[in-house]
């Protein structure tokens, strides 16, 4: 693992963006943002799911007028997230119509290529900038190549035709988006607003061209890169796109924000989208953010499900208690839990995980050793093994991780 690259620190609300900090999970609602109760509900579940900074969609009047009560609602729970409003076409106008919903966001998206068409876009960029040095608010610049500068890709696809070796057109695109983000970076900057209150985002939902945007990118700013890979798609799909992408980056060093944009299956849960962003960094030792915990993956030795099932209750179990073990275990996201399922391999990886259990697998003796740091604590039998351990587990935590 490379060391992270220094980026420029961005206060987003009371969280800190680049300048060394972890690198951030974040999130976006679908749902319509004139629904106050609706979002509101839906800002609860991403954050207790550990989204720590969440986007809404501000497009038109009633999304604007209830930004304020959104932001209301979540300060009477005791929810400080910061939210970022995601503008595109009439931001300039709903933050000039609305103060009050400008000043409850944290953060502004503008995106360049929409933000105001030929002569319109640079008044309209620059009124957007302006009410961000009025109100104190960082500044996502998000270039995503489904929605481009038209004007600059025409005036880099030209310069290359010139050329006498033209690159490919692959090439002027991943330059044009590039481009786009620092030349809109370096207005911001001309205008008044200072490089700690700028991120960068140029996103593409093509795996290669992505790494090698941000690649290119970070070698030429210093200014804090949130990563995304747009439209990864839906289930396992989005999620291996996003992680293959977004894993490279990371281990480079690059990127200082992440989100996984999953298009979420019908009546499905929009909280997939945090948990895979929370696995991806923990799998890769950024951050740790919920117990881990190894489990057999079967075969042939294990004919029965007993730790297929122990496993799933186990680690439902640790993630549906994290929101309350947060604060009263400190450090407990730092458990590591084993349930293996037969002799091979159990009695192992159970010494080598904070707490293991060892199942009996096909024709092995009906008993299940557990292991608390590397030493034989009980041998469990009977047929409420899994209400037995999670016993030993919750007095186990309480024992080490509480105050």
């Amino acid at each position: 693992m490379q060391k992270r690259k220094k980026t420029i620190g961005v206060n987003v609300g009371n969280v800190m963006i680049g300048g060394g900090a972890p690198v951030v999970v974040q999130s976006m609602t679908n749902t319509d943002t004139a629904d106050i109760d609706a979002t509101v509900k839906q800002v609860k579940e991403l954050v207790s799911a550990g989204s720590e900074i969440v986007r809404i969609t501000v497009d038109k009047d009633d999304a604007a007028r209830s930004v304020p009560y959104i932001r209301d609602e979540l300060d009477k729970a005791g929810i400080d997230v910061p939210l970022v409003g995601d503008f595109h076409y009439i931001g300039h106008k709903l933050l000039t119509k609305f103060p009050d919903c400008a000043k409850a966001l944290a953060k502004y998206r503008i995106n360049p290529g929409n933000v105001g068409f030929k002569a319109k876009r640079d008044k309209q960029f620059t009124q957007l900038i302006e009410l961000a040095i009025k109100y104190d608010k960082a500044v996502r610049i998000g270039v995503n190549w489904g929605s481009l500068d038209e004007e600059l890709l025409t005036k880099l696809m030209d310069e290359n035709n010139s050329r006498t070796k033209p690159f490919s057109a692959a090439h002027i695109m991943r330059e044009t988006i590039i481009s786009s983000a620092l030349l809109s970076a370096k207005r911001a900057e001309e205008i008044g607003l200072g490089r700690n209150r700028i991120i960068l985002s140029t996103k593409t939902s093509e795996v290669q061209n992505l790494i090698k945007i941000y690649q290119d990118l970070s070698t030429r700013s210093d200014y804090a890169l949130h990563l995304g890979l747009t439209e990864a798609g839906m289930g396992s799909k989005g999620i291996v796109a996003s992680s293959a992408a977004m894993g490279i980056l990371l281990q480079q060093g690059i990127g200082d924000t992440i989100r996984i944009s999953l298009t979420p299956e019908p009546n499905g849960d929009r909280t997939k989208e945090v948990k895979v962003a929370q696995q991806l960094l923990q799998s890769m030792g950024f951050r740790q953010f919920v117990p881990v915990v190894a489990a057999c993956p079967g075969c042939g030795r294990t004919t029965s499900n007993v730790f297929q099932v122990l496993a799933r209750e186990i680690e439902d179990h640790l993630i549906a208690s994290m929101p309350k073990w947060r604060d009263k275990y400190v450090g407990v996201e730092n458990l590591t839990v084993a349930v293996m399922g037969c002799i091979v391999n159990g009695p192992g990886e159970s010494k080598h995980a904070d707490i293991g259990i060892s199942l009996p697998g096909t024709g092995e003796t009906p008993a299940a050793p557990v292991y608390i740091e590397g030493k034989k604590a009980a041998t469990l039998r009977g047929d409420d093994i899994a209400e037995q351990f999670k016993k030993m587990l919750a007095e186990y935590i309480k024992n080490r991780f509480g105050t």
